[in-house]
């Protein structure tokens, strides 16, 4: 059975809430290994068919722990997983757009394989006390993640990517 890698990220609860749904709408398609970004490593990288890679913006960047994760994973597999399909999902405040072009560009580097745009799921947190304060996310998000998950699962359960 195919096996997808979801690594994430999250501090306020968010991007912790959209792994969770791609992750169990995949089960159902593949094998799904969920991993926060400070327990994934390069072994988890190499053994896994495809990747989903999940996390906030904070200030309009990759949020930090899941850039360590690229980091410290970056050249152990460089050259490894060449083709892998990739997706990513973001959970922005405001707009997302610029920590989805950072994501992209390391997969660029990986020469991994996007199969679908990043979602980015905007919660409208504006203000300091809304960034800092514990996200819900709706199920109308909730189910375009279980979509992400359920899509890329089953593409490489069929060898589609």
């Amino acid at each position: 059975m195919a096996e997808l890698l979801i690594v994430w990220h999250s501090r306020t609860g968010g991007a912790r809430q959209m792994a969770e749904a791609a992750a169990e709408a995949g089960r159902a398609e593949a094998t799904v290994t969920l991993l926060r970004a400070r327990d994934a490593g390069p072994d988890d990288l190499l053994r896994a068919d495809g990747y989903l890679f999940c996390a906030p913006e904070n200030l309009a960047s990759i949020a930090g722990e899941m850039k360590e994760f690229f980091d410290r994973c970056y050249y152990p597999v460089l050259g490894q997983i060449e083709g892998r399909a990739y997706a990513q999902m973001v959970c922005a405040g405001t707009d997302g757009e610029n920590a989805a072009r950072q994501t992209a560009r390391i997969a660029t580097g990986w020469r991994l394989r996007e199969v679908q745009p990043p979602l980015i799921v905007c919660t409208h947190a504006d203000s300091p006390e809304k960034i800092l304060a514990e996200k819900t996310i709706p199920d109308r998000d909730l189910d375009r993640c279980r979509e992400v998950g359920a899509a890329l699962a089953a593409g490489l359960s069929m060898g589609v990517f």
